[in-house]
């Protein structure tokens, strides 16, 4: 399965690649728009392959109080930052792409800056199954989460930016990355959405035990806030 996943990725790219290089030679954009929606399946495809936060973003829905719409948010807001970032590093950054990078599609720095916040997320969790009052959650710490798991940059659109710049095209990379995080936005947020559709129904069965649903909450917040603080560590000192 994963397999089939990866060469399906594999073709769309390369047949993207082929109609940069055209579209680059005076192609015109007709050929290239009326392929382009063929990235929101490229994204889509990308998102399940192993990576992309996923674990994280359904481990932190899984302790906190969030519904559909914040679960949601968090899935768009890691997607936007995900792929925004790569972009932005082709666009201002790329003569420190070698220092940035330290292997081709990985970024050193920023792995280790968006692990380190995570592993924030995870104390915070912690801190607020033991102190704060059941389902409290502030209005931004959804966003910020999803901004704070989306650092680490797309390394397929950085490819992909990379040659349409190199080919003196930086707009058919910019459409590309727009239409590809539509594709990632639509799987992470089929994550966010089964996440929190299954932590609500438990929620629901213990709802005729307030007490017992209560401890529940905290400790699986605080179980959550434990594992990704432990990621975090992990991946930092890996």
């Amino acid at each position: 399965m994963l397999q089939t996943i990866v060469d399906l990725q594999r073709d769309i790219y390369l047949t993207f690649a082929e109609h940069i290089k055209a579209f680059a030679n005076g192609g015109g954009w007709s050929a290239f728009l009326a392929f382009l929606p063929m990235g929101i399946v490229f994204g889509a495809v990308h998102a399940i392959t192993p990576g992309h936060s996923k674990a994280v973003l359904a481990t932190y829905l899984t302790g906190s109080s969030a519904g559909i719409t914040r679960g949601l948010t968090v899935s768009i807001a890691l997607s936007v930052t995900h792929v925004t970032m790569a972009v932005l590093i082709a666009l201002f950054s790329l003569p420190l792409v070698s220092v940035m990078l330290g292997s081709a599609g990985s970024a050193p720095l920023l792995e280790d800056v968006s692990r380190g916040l995570l592993g924030v997320i995870g104390a915070w969790m912690l801190w607020s199954a033991l102190f704060r009052p059941p389902h409290f959650h502030g209005e931004g710490e959804h966003v910020a989460v999803g901004l704070m798991a989306g650092l680490i940059p797309c390394p397929l659109t950085l490819f992909v930016m990379t040659f349409a710049m190199s080919r003196g095209v930086p707009e058919a990379g910019i459409m590309f990355a727009v239409v590809m995080m539509t594709g990632v936005a639509l799987t992470l947020s089929s994550v966010a959405l089964a996440t929190v559709l299954f932590r609500t129904r438990i929620e629901r069965l213990l709802a005729t035990r307030p007490t017992l649903l209560t401890r529940t909450s905290k400790a699986v917040e605080a179980i959550a806030g434990v594992i990704l603080v432990a990621v975090a560590i992990h991946e930092i000192l890996r």
